[in-house]
């Protein structure tokens, strides 16, 4: 009896620490709170965020990330990169211009009217937007985001099961 609980109490640590380390290096659960990425997130929404993908590349226009809010970085955002650093990012009556281009997303339904002037995001930095335009606090508000607060990329949606779905970029 006695070698049989030492196994499975073994067992659990082992369990526990590999769950650890996939927790804190590998992936995190994320939830939704607000309608700023309506339609592609609503409140309540479990995202899956990959913490271990930007160590290896940088992020990428259209992908979605989990953030370390800059103005109270105990405070996580979730919001779509739209430029990267040395770009330049512009909205002019609600419609987004990267790089002088106007840049079609696919991605949001309700743009809104307002503008934004010409902006060059800074070195080591990301411009984010949510994409319920009209709703959300992003880098039109509080800046470009430092690659140092970026948590990591969300990858899937797993609640609730009817919106299960893997997260690409625009």
């Amino acid at each position: 009896m006695r070698k049989v609980l030492q196994e499975t109490l073994e067992t659990v640590i082992i369990a526990a620490a590999i769950a650890l380390l996939i927790r804190f290096f590998i992936v995190e659960p994320f939830r939704v709170d607000g309608p700023s990425m309506e339609p592609t997130f609503h409140t309540g929404d479990m995202l899956i965020v990959n913490k271990f993908g930007y160590r290896f590349s940088a992020p990428k226009r259209g992908d979605v990330i989990v953030f370390r809010y800059p103005r109270q970085p105990q405070k996580d955002y979730v919001k779509r990169v739209i430029a990267v650093a040395g770009e330049t990012i512009e909205v002019r009556m609600g419609r987004l211009y990267v790089n002088g281009q106007l840049f079609e997303e696919g991605f949001t339904t309700k743009p809104s009217i307002s503008s934004f002037p010409r902006t060059e995001v800074p070195s080591g930095s990301v411009f984010v937007l949510g994409d319920n335009r009209s709703n959300s606090e992003d880098s039109r508000y509080f800046g470009a985001v430092p690659l140092g607060n970026i948590k990591g990329r969300a990858m899937v949606v797993y609640w609730p099961i009817p919106r299960v779905q893997l997260i690409t970029g625009g």
